[in-house]
């Protein structure tokens, strides 16, 4: 049985990435853990994997599930040594999806996604030294494009290091990449790029709320700051996850760089607000010449005591960029591999939004029964 070494299961894409490997492989996890013991990284693990999968579903799992304690942040990714040695000799490949997404800390960026990556890639080096690796995965974000206006974006001349970066996160993902090729040159890599992921085109369910919540603000006041056709590159979560193991785990994938995107499909503000519409009380008004006073509000929000007002700013301040960039990213590889282009936003969206405002913006997650403990 193959195993694969997987980082960031446990997080928001994460969990979508492992219940796919999951459903579509016989292959042995070996999913790096922070948790102090066995029992709190199996709790950590149902909390990522229940929006996936019942309680009989997840048991049945489990078994080809190895919790390997560590720490992306630690040397040697903080895994014992004895259990480093054995990952070196039985990894066949390697699907890093961890990240800091903290895009208002450099320190956060700077330490989860090069040191920790470093740290992966050398484990990597080791794997591919001792028996060969037959491929790397690396989860980036199309955010390595740098800052854009009104283009088209494709994967092979996305990153032009002139270029500026809208933040921390764009920064130090597009170098990761760098550090992949520069230092894994024989091993086969595959980067993913997703663009903005938000929701489920199944239920419209989520359990991440940062950017649906910064769109949500926006779709319930009077006026929104944006021109009708300007266009925002939202994909569907499940539709990420889906590629990004189906990818992963095929012989011989045919590109090197994916981006995970909705490309030339993607939603219009104008188009957005019409999908939500059934959903609002009241129906905005487009004013794009409001887009400089709304930057300023959102600066001085940021500005005071911590409350909900401020981490309302604080929120809208760090994704206005990407709201605002009216830039797509060309998905013709994604969708020539998997087979279909990603789900309309139209045939989820109202779904989301309603979902989002009834539990409050907080996943209703359910604890790990006794029994599994």
């Amino acid at each position: 049985m193959s195993t694969i070494f997987v980082t960031g299961a446990t997080g928001y894409l994460g969990g979508y990435v492992l219940d796919e490997l999951l459903r579509r492989s016989d292959a042995k996890l070996a999913v790096l853990t922070r948790a102090s013991d066995a029992a709190q990284g199996k709790a950590k693990l149902w909390r990522a994997l229940q929006m996936h999968q019942d309680i009989d579903t997840f048991r049945s799992y489990l078994p080809r599930i190895e919790l390997v304690q560590g720490d992306l942040l630690l040397p040697k990714l903080g895994i014992d040594g004895a259990v480093y040695t054995r990952l070196v000799h039985e990894v066949e490949s390697v699907l890093h999806v961890a990240a800091s997404l903290n895009r208002k800390s450099s320190k956060a960026c700077f330490n989860a996604n090069l040191r920790g990556a470093l740290s992966v890639i050398q484990l990597a080096r080791a794997v591919a030294d001792d028996h060969g690796l037959r491929r790397f995965s690396y989860v980036s974000t199309v955010a390595v494009a740098g800052i854009r206006n009104a283009e088209t974006v494709f994967e092979d001349t996305a990153i032009e290091w002139d270029r500026s970066d809208y933040d921390p996160y764009a920064r130090t993902k597009k170098f990761g990449e760098h550090m992949l090729a520069e230092l894994l040159p024989d091993v086969d890599r595959v980067v993913f790029r997703p663009s903005i992921v938000m929701g489920d085109s199944r239920d419209g369910r989520t359990s991440q709320f940062d950017m649906v919540g910064a769109l949500i603000t926006l779709a319930d006041v009077p006026l929104v700051p944006l021109r009708r056709d300007m266009r925002l590159d939202i994909v569907a979560a499940d539709y990420v996850g889906e590629a990004i193991a189906r990818i992963h785990l095929c012989e011989e994938p045919v590109h090197p760089v994916y981006h995970l995107s909705s490309g030339e499909q993607s939603p219009t503000a104008g188009g957005i607000l019409d999908t939500l519409a059934p959903a609002l009380r009241i129906r905005p008004l487009l004013v794009p010449a409001m887009g400089r006073p709304f930057e300023w509000l959102f600066r001085t929000l940021d500005s005071l005591p911590r409350s909900g007002v401020q981490r309302v700013g604080a929120t809208m301040k760090v994704f206005w960029p990407y709201i605002t960039f009216d830039t797509v990213f060309d998905n013709a590889r994604v969708t020539e591999t998997i087979g279909r282009p990603p789900p309309l936003f139209s045939s989820y969206g109202e779904k989301m939004y309603r979902f989002a405002k009834k539990v409050g913006f907080q996943y209703p997650y359910t604890p790990l029964p006794e029994e599994d403990a």
